[in-house]
């Protein structure tokens, strides 16, 4: 951390064990994130309830380069936030998360899925057990009746829009996991 933790505490007398355990936590952060350019701390304890006691609410702001990470653990009506270490435990490990998500923006380790090629049926061939997929570039995908998920062959009509995996075959590219696309998908 490049600017040293800031920790205040209200509606409660501060605790040099809670800001220990304050400290601990927020020097463990470095771990998943080395560039923490600052850290503060609030712990609050909330209003006194008649049957219980205290709950009480973390909240932890991080700046790193370019963003700010906000994490407030609020109680609501989690009893286990009646004990100042478990709201503070809690919080961190949600600041955690949120750190280990923003450094893989910043390494741009999110997953990319590919999206399934598309095209459109051209020839369907119902005694040979065969069809052709014609792609938007034009070239002609065999694909055969055991190909088409959820045994949807017979319900093909030329035209239809259908997602697929192009793979080589013996007698050159071929269609597996055809699957028809409803008026819900939208063909990119």
């Amino acid at each position: 951390m490049q600017l040293p933790l800031q920790t205040s505490f209200r509606n409660m007398e501060p605790s040099e064990a809670m800001e220990k355990a304050v400290h601990d936590r927020a020097e463990k952060l470095d771990q998943f994130f080395e560039h923490i350019m600052s850290c503060r701390v609030m712990v609050e304890a909330l209003h006194r309830h008649h049957r219980q006691g205290n709950t009480y609410h973390v909240r932890i702001d991080i700046t790193v380069p370019g963003d700010e990470l906000v994490v407030s653990r609020d109680p609501g009506k989690d009893h286990a936030h009646e004990d100042a270490y478990v709201a503070i435990r809690d919080a961190f490990d949600a600041a955690r998360r949120q750190l280990e998500d923003y450094a893989r923006r910043v390494r741009q380790d999110i997953k990319a899925h590919e999206v399934m090629p598309h095209g459109s049926i051209a020839q369907i061939n119902p005694e040979g057990d065969y069809g052709m997929i014609e792609t938007p570039d034009g070239r002609l995908i065999y694909f055969h009746r055991n190909s088409v998920v959820q045994g949807d062959f017979d319900k093909l009509g030329i035209g239809d829009t259908v997602r697929f995996v192009e793979e080589m075959g013996e007698q050159g590219p071929q269609a597996s996991s055809v699957a028809v696309e409803g008026k819900h998908h939208v063909v990119g």
